[in-house]
């Protein structure tokens, strides 16, 4: 049984700390309230996310960020009525107020409906050459490679099992055998796995033209090489919320300029930063894709994701990015790999040695 009592936040309290309340609880909201308990709004890991994206400072109050037109319910509301709402507006949580808006409790989807797990399908790209890694991956596939304890893919399995989901597909080219027997069909974890075989290097998009059968779900794509404490549950939360077809995922790339920068006007001299810092957005390797977004992906061609978006985006589709603040780390080269080892017990390791 949750205590929603965690949840209540005051409108002064930094994003940052809101953040950190809204990981804790594992609830993904935090509902701001005054004094006398009467909420003022809420704030969803989507709201942090999307006030990243415009350049407020985590270190602003949560008023900045919340929904100040949350979707709510009056106490003595019918469980039947509330199931009603929770699936005509993709809730997965639901205020209670009493007559005079104060926060008497609040209902989660997950215990609504007595079920945490997701049937969407989630597709892990491990048929990479890895030729960035070689001599280490001359007789193995690179996302067979030991980070920490295990695998890499089998760390991003478990991650994504540990938030509910259980059906699997692996595109698989370059020594899938390795794959295939180390996993299976996935028993062992208690999920499904089934494989995607690549005959030829098809791309991170277009592995996804081997499917038998078509998804009636948004699907999560990750390349299997990328280690991540990413909340898969927020980013499909985000991506629904978002109403868009496709989603990526985006990491925050900084580059300092070694030089003053000089501004101008024609040749007029305007101004001049000394060594500034750009800052851009960057492809995470990361997608939710709706069902219909495979129409666009040619059979049995080499296709990419950033060819898949760029088609989606001339066609003037709804898109949206999803900002990682977690933990992020693309293992492509030697150096990369070195550091996923020296950073993997402290980023993937922690929970277990507090619990033990």
């Amino acid at each position: 049984m949750r205590d929603w009592k965690q949840l209540l936040v005051s409108p002064s309290t930094s994003i940052i700390e809101t953040m950190k309340n809204i990981d804790q609880t594992a609830t993904q909201i935090a509902l701001i309230v005054d004094d006398d308990f009467r909420l003022l709004g809420t704030v969803t890991d989507g709201d942090i996310r999307r006030g990243i994206l415009r350049g407020i400072s985590l270190d602003d109050q949560v008023s900045k960020v919340m929904n100040k037109n949350p979707i709510t319910m009056k106490k003595g509301a019918s469980r039947q009525s509330i199931k009603r709402l929770f699936q005509e507006k993709k809730l997965r949580q639901l205020p209670i107020l009493n007559k005079n808006n104060q926060v008497v409790d609040v209902v989660f989807s997950d215990v609504l409906f007595d079920s945490a797990a997701y049937d969407n399908w989630v597709v892990l790209m491990a048929g990479g050459l890895g030729t960035r890694l070689r001599p280490l991956t001359e007789n193995i596939p690179k996302p067979m490679l030991t980070v920490g304890t295990k695998p890499i893919l089998q760390t991003i399995l478990e991650s994504f099992i540990e938030h509910g989901f259980h059906q699997f597909y692996f595109s698989v080219n370059y020594k899938r055998e390795i794959i295939k027997e180390y996993f299976g069909n996935g028993l062992e974890w208690g999920v499904s796995i089934q494989y995607l075989d690549e005959d030829q290097r098809l791309g991170t998009a277009g592995a996804l033209s081997l499917f038998t059968e078509k998804p009636t779900k948004p699907i999560i794509v990750m390349n299997g090489d990328i280690l991540t404490k990413v909340n898969f549950q927020q980013l499909l939360q985000f991506h629904e919320e978002s109403d868009s077809i496709a989603t990526m995922c985006v990491r925050e790339y900084q580059h300092q300029v070694p030089y003053g920068v000089v501004r101008t006007e024609g040749t007029r001299l305007c101004s001049i930063e000394e060594k500034p810092i750009e800052r851009y957005f960057v492809n995470a390797g990361i997608y939710v894709l709706n069902p219909e977004v495979l129409n666009l992906i040619p059979k049995n061609e080499y296709f990419d994701m950033p060819s898949l978006f760029e088609e989606l985006i001339k066609q003037n589709k709804k898109l949206n990015v999803f900002p990682i603040r977690e933990y992020w780390m693309d293992i492509g080269q030697i150096d990369e790999y070195n550091r996923a080892n020296n950073e993997f017990a402290d980023n993937f390791l922690k929970e277990r040695c507090v619990n033990s």
